[in-house]
């Protein structure tokens, strides 16, 4: 009888579970509202825009795939020089998802050490944190710092990044999001340049949710 009843169940939650997967490939995405990337501030706290926005070629956005990306120079009163780059894809069903800086840099000539975590304390909201490593490439050494950011949610976990992708499809109906990363090059001290770059990337992530929905 037992059995009989766990059947049963086991029944009616395939069937709802593919009720709600039909009816969500059905009704498609939840459409979200957000501003375009080339309206991000040329400002951000003490950091302000040097140069203008920097442009893929036609087959570097073939591969990246991503549905709006911004990628510029900011520059510090300290005169610290960061690249901030973000990735927006806003729908990761059909294939299109983040390009992880473990694939991309070290095919551009990149070398990288130090893997490490590091916390993110932007003014007003929660730290949180984020991948930081140290990347050389010729002479030429850099912090680069990076998350992925989305729905809600700051993570530094790649695997965790799709594993909530995979559960806010079902249950919000999106799958939108974006990688983010700061690159800065390493000054007289790669300490304050890793404070330096910490504090970039704090800047830009309270003012992403207009361009990366929350």
């Amino acid at each position: 009888m037992k059995t009989s009843w766990r059947f049963v169940v086991l029944l009616i939650l395939l069937l709802a579970g593919g009720i709600v997967v039909n009816s969500w490939s059905y009704l498609g995405e939840a459409h979200i509202e957000r501003k375009p990337l080339k309206d991000f501030p040329s400002q951000i706290g003490a950091w302000r825009q040097v140069g203008g926005d920097q442009r893929f070629d036609n087959e570097t956005l073939s591969v990246l795939g991503a549905t709006d990306y911004l990628m510029r120079e900011y520059r510090s009163e300290q005169n610290y020089r960061g690249n901030f780059y973000v990735g927006y894809y806003a729908s990761q069903r059909d294939g299109a998802t983040y390009h992880s800086p473990l694939n991309c840099l070290p095919g551009s000539g990149w070398t990288m050490s130090n893997p490490g975590r590091i916390t993110i304390a932007p003014t007003g909201k929660a730290p949180f944190e984020a991948n930081s490593y140290l990347i050389q490439n010729g002479g030429v050494k850099e912090i680069l710092v990076y998350w992925y950011q989305g729905r809600g949610r700051t993570v530094a976990s790649e695997y965790w990044g799709k594993v909530y992708t995979v559960l806010d499809s079902v249950r919000l109906r999106r799958s939108d999001g974006a990688m983010v990363r700061v690159m800065v090059p390493v000054g007289n001290s790669e300490p304050a340049t890793v404070e330096a770059a910490a504090e970039l990337a704090a800047n830009v992530s309270t003012v992403l949710p207009e361009f990366v929905p929350d």
